[in-house]
């Protein structure tokens, strides 16, 4: 292992100042270099301003876990190597000299991981080396700031204080010189606050800051593949089904500086809007900033066609970066850029997130532009991310105001509780309540919060910043950057002024979010469901043109069908009969039917109940005109139709005319120790063959009604939870004969089969044996 690392532990990327390009790797590498050191190399090859640096593979991260957290041999003579080549390339110095050269440390794992990983900038400033940057930048300011961020962030990357600590006193600074932001802070200020990080930080870690710049480099390194097991990173992980051995590579990198001045600036771009997929070019930019004052959320930024105003030649630059970037990649891409003194650069590219709505508009889109083919444009779409097509909106009667408006990250209405912390929200999920979780701005350690709400509100950031970049990936409905929320943490309240009007909310109490406009309403407001629209039938199309296998859906209802058929269902692969008893119109007949004391009160108790399920075979099998219709007949034990409390109890006593007592009694006699393998599915039809006799009348009698309207059903009856052949051998006859009996087309008697589900393991072993008194089998994996 130590060999094979050795030999390929560094990729350079970039151009040295004569224009040379010195790039060793390109994007084909991304299981090698990882999705941000293949992308840098593959940019760099194109000639793009990319900051010169190099990528340590993510096999140095497998040997660092498999090691006890140590390098492999020669990787401290190889950073030295590679390090010297930078300062060789941007005529400076690392380790102090005339030119300082200063790094930025990034992870950049083979899949994206949105804000998941650490990253350091500013790496190399010293006491020596700001004095440095302050003379050769001419702006003392612009230095201190940079040393400033660089010891919080290296500080709480490296040495685990947190940043928190630095936090506070930057706001007491602030607030001591009536000052709003961070970039208002003047050079002195900036000392001060400096000599207080330093205070801090001999504290908190019990010694002071490291201020050789190689001892900062080995220790981001370390930092940051260990920042591939935090929690956070573990808990992306699981929710994107990213392994967890493929490791991080990380990126070390020249830096270049928003920060400089007010001609200087940061930002991220989308090629396409990822909320609807609109072809324009869309993002986010902040001038005099670093790329994390973009993305953590904590300025709310401009709009990028804003950049045209302030400085048109690199909005103009811009426009063609990503235009080649995205013809080039034949997707739409996520652009991380930064502006130093109206020079831009290009820090990554990456395939961007964005909703289900607007995959589907850029897939079919870049097929007319002739970018993808028909089957790649498929083959985009996460199947997983279609049910967000599904995600309700706010009623067209809703009459309410909104109390705040902020901008809408990642579509859907929804309502639940708010809460301010990422463990709070986890906590009540599994409470089983559905929660809003509020921040200021989401972090990447609120990742298991996000992933617990329904919603994610934020005061501040935007459409780029974390919080909406997750949440689309993720599903979530979001409004950011709604900068009227005042938030306390300490009381867990929040107050919101807007228009004249003040509201003060606790945490526990209601708000919905409408994140198809971004507006907050108080309380909880009726949804309707989201509806389908002419992209999706289209792609749906598209896909039917390659697909090998037919697709059926579970329906217990005819609505429930019509809503399948809508989305190309072509068939019910699953109708629960059960579902069709639990409405309250129908769930007193059922009951009476399991109290029955006598053959003939339980025949008397079917014969009501059979009229509501042969309306309801009618409507499924019109629904699904001709397509196959799965039947599965009463599967649960008796005991979960009846009511489970003595007030429940007592009401259904007093309707069905049973004393309490022998109500309660009998109700206690159906209760079982597993009711998953006790009286339930084929052995109630063994022990009350009248109650499958029932069900089959009902669905014969409903292929007639159909048969006449000229709609041949595919009827499947199947016999729920067979163990052993001579079950289903002994349930097909009494079926058989009914259908014999009831059916009277030919033609549909012969589409009607009768067949079971493999559900338990004897079932499983015994398949051979109980195919040959069955049509068709059904394996129910889920069990």
């Amino acid at each position: 292992m130590e060999n094979s690392v050795n030999n390929s532990m560094f990729y350079l990327f970039g151009r040295n100042s004569k224009g040379e390009n010195l790039t060793q790797g390109n994007k084909d590498l991304k299981n090698l270099l990882g999705g941000k050191g293949a992308n840098l190399a593959e940019m760099a090859n194109l000639g793009l301003p990319v900051p010169p640096g190099f990528s340590i593979t993510t096999e140095v991260c497998t040997h660092f876990y498999q090691n006890n957290q140590s390098f492999p041999n020669g990787f401290e003579e190889g950073l030295e190597k590679f390090v010297t080549q930078l300062e060789t390339m941007m005529n400076a110095s690392f380790r102090g000299g005339e030119e300082p050269l200063l790094l930025s440390v990034r992870s950049g794992a083979r899949q994206s991981m949105p804000g998941m990983m650490d990253t350091i900038l500013n790496l190399g400033l010293n006491d020596k080396s700001v004095e440095t940057l302050a003379e050769k930048s001419g702006d003392r300011r612009f230095a201190f700031d940079s040393y400033r961020r660089f010891i919080q962030m290296y500080s709480d990357v490296v040495l685990n204080v947190h940043s928190s600590r630095f936090e506070s006193v930057l706001e007491e600074v602030k607030m001591a010189m009536g000052v709003a932001s961070d970039h208002e802070l003047s050079a002195e200020a900036l000392e001060t606050i400096l000599e207080q990080y330093k205070n801090i930080v001999f504290r908190e870690s019990g010694g002071g800051f490291p201020l050789d710049p190689m001892e900062q480099l080995k220790g981001a390194i370390s930092a940051v593949f260990n920042s591939w097991m935090s929690s956070r990173a573990i808990h992306y992980r699981k929710m994107e089904n990213i392994p967890d051995h493929w490791g991080t590579a990380v990126n070390v990198q020249c830096m270049v500086f928003g920060n400089l001045n007010q001609r200087s600036g940061t930002g991220v771009a989308f090629t396409r809007n990822p909320s609807n997929g609109r072809k324009e070019f869309f993002g986010e930019y902040l001038i005099n900033a670093q790329g994390e004052d973009v993305v953590a959320g904590i300025r709310t930024p401009l709009m990028i066609a804003e950049l045209q105003k302030d400085m048109p030649h690199v909005y103009d630059e811009l426009l063609q970066m990503q235009d080649k970037l995205e013809k080039h990649y034949r997707d739409m891409q996520d652009i991380e850029f930064t502006i130093q003194d109206e020079k831009l650069y290009c820090l990554q590219t990456r395939t961007g997130k964005r909703t289900a709505a607007a995959a589907i508009k850029i897939a079919l889109d870049m097929v007319e532009e002739a970018l993808i083919g028909k089957k790649e444009a498929i083959l985009r779409i996460n199947p997983y991310s279609l049910d967000q097509l599904l995600h309700p909106r706010l009623s067209p009667n809703n009459k309410e105001t909104a109390i705040a408006k902020g901008l809408a990250a990642s579509p859907g209405a929804v309502s639940g509780e708010i809460v301010f912390h990422a463990d709070t929200a986890e906590i009540a999920k599994k409470e089983g309540k559905n929660v809003i979780l509020v921040r200021h701005e989401t972090s990447p350690e609120d990742i298991h919060g996000m992933d617990a709400a329904v919603g994610i509100l934020t005061a501040l950031g935007g459409m780029t910043s974390h919080a909406a970049v997750v949440a689309r990936g993720m599903g979530k409905t979001c409004v950011v950057g709604c900068s009227a929320l005042k938030i306390s943490y300490d009381s867990l309240t929040l107050h919101i002024e807007n228009r004249g009007q003040s509201y003060d909310l606790k945490e526990g109490d209601i708000v919905t979010l409408d994140a198809h406009k971004g507006n907050v309403y108080l309380g909880e407001l009726e949804t309707i469901a989201g509806g389908l629209d002419d992209n999706f039938v289209k792609i749906m199309e598209w896909a039917d043109e390659f697909r090998s296998m037919a697709v059926r859906c579970n329906a217990d209802t005819p609505q429930d069908a019509k809503v399948a058929r809508q989305f190309g269902a072509q068939g019910i692969g699953l109708c629960r009969t059960e579902h069709m008893f639990f409405e309250p119109s129908r769930i007193d007949a059922v009951r009476a039917m399991i109290l029955a004391s006598s053959q003939e009160e339980r025949a008397k108790a079917l014969a009501s109940i059979l009229p509501m399920q042969r309306d309801d075979f009618v409507g499924l099998f019109r629904e699904m005109d001709g397509y196959p219709v799965t039947i599965r007949l009463l599967d649960p034990p008796l005991h979960e139709f009846l009511p489970h409390n003595d007030t429940d109890l007592n009401n259904l006593a007093k309707n069905l005319g049973i004393p309490f007592e022998k109500l309660k009694e009998k109700t206690q006699s159906l209760e079982e120790f597993n009711p998953m393998l006790g009286h339930r599915g084929c052995r109630l039809g063994l022990s009350f063959p009248e109650i499958y006799e029932m069900q089959t009348q009902a669905v014969s009698e409903a292929i007639n009604i159909v048969t006449e309207e000229g709609i041949f059903p595919q009827a499947e009856i199947m016999i729920p939870l067979v163990f052993d052949k001579k079950e289903l051998a002994f349930l097909r006859e009494p079926i058989e004969a009914v259908i014999r009996k009831t059916v009277n087309d030919e033609k549909a008697r012969k589409n009607l089969s009768v067949g079971t589900m493999i559900e338990i393991p004897r079932a499983a072993l015994t398949t051979h044996e109980i195919c040959q008194h069955a049509d068709f089998i059904s394996f129910g994996t889920n069990d």
